[in-house]
This record gives structure tokens, C-alpha cells and sequence, in this order.
């Protein structure tokens, strides 16, 4: 049975730089631009949503094709938040896919659908409920 991803973030003396470790042993940080205070040190949390997005649609893009046996030979995606300024309700994510290889249109438009249901696609696109208890 798979452990539940589960993460740790950790703010101490330095402002806005976060550490942040997994359940897996990973580390790595997160910050703030310097025009909010923070030292640009690491990614800030709006794009490490947006790296988590582009990461899973590329991770699952690789692997239907490795499976399919499709000529995927790379996928570049490029995400960007907002692009046309906040809108008055929710948030906009824009995503354009890469795929490099020698794909028909058919295929093309399969990897667009396995895209559009990779893990964080449905994850940033259901509900989702966050509980909140202090200790």
C-alpha cells in the first residue's frame, strides 16, 4: 500500500525561506522575491504549483508513451500563471506542451487528453478541502 505523501515546511530565522522535506527524504527550499522582502533564493509557492503541474504532465506524458510505444522523444512544458492579470474570481493556468518526436495528429491529441488527467491536472481542477489544526 503506498505511504501518504506527506511534507514538512519549516520557517525559522531567515525571512520567508522555507524548508521543506517529504516523507521520501527529499529537501529543498522555497522563498519570496526580494520585492516583497524575501531573498530570491529559491522558487516562491506559486511556482512550485506551477512545477508541480508541469512536472506531473510531463512525468505522465513520458509514461503512456513509453507504454503505447509512442516516438515521445521529449516534452517541454511551459506554465504560466495569470498571464492576462488576476481575474476577478479564481486563478487561470496557462499551459503549452512541447512534444518532440515524429507524432501523428492522432497521437498528438492522445497526449493531450492523458495531459488533461495527469494527477495534479485533477488535483488543481477537483475540489479540494484543506483541514487546518494548530498543535
Amino acid at each position: 500500500m503506498p505511504t501518504t505523501p506527506t511534507v514538512n515546511a519549516t520557517l525559522e530565522d531567515t525571512p520567508y525561506v522555507v524548508t521543506l522535506t517529504d516523507d521520501l527524504g527529499h529537501t529543498w527550499t522555497a522563498d519570496e522575491p526580494t520585492e516583497v522582502g524575501g531573498g530570491d533564493t529559491a522558487p516562491a509557492p506559486d511556482r512550485l504549483i506551477l512545477a508541480s503541474l508541469g512536472a506531473c504532465s510531463a512525468i505522465t506524458l513520458k509514461m503512456v508513451a513509453v507504454r503505447r510505444q509512442l516516438p515521445l522523444t521529449g516534452v517541454r512544458v511551459e506554465l504560466r500563471l495569470n498571464p492576462d492579470g488576476k481575474p476577478a474570481a479564481g486563478n487561470d493556468i496557462h499551459r503549452t506542451i512541447h512534444l518532440d518526436g515524429d507524432l501523428t495528429s492522432e497521437q498528438r491529441e492522445q497526449l493531450l487528453k492523458i495531459a488533461n488527467a495527469c494527477p495534479m491536472h485533477k488535483l488543481l481542477t477537483g475540489e479540494v478541502r484543506i483541514q487546518t489544526d494548530l498543535a
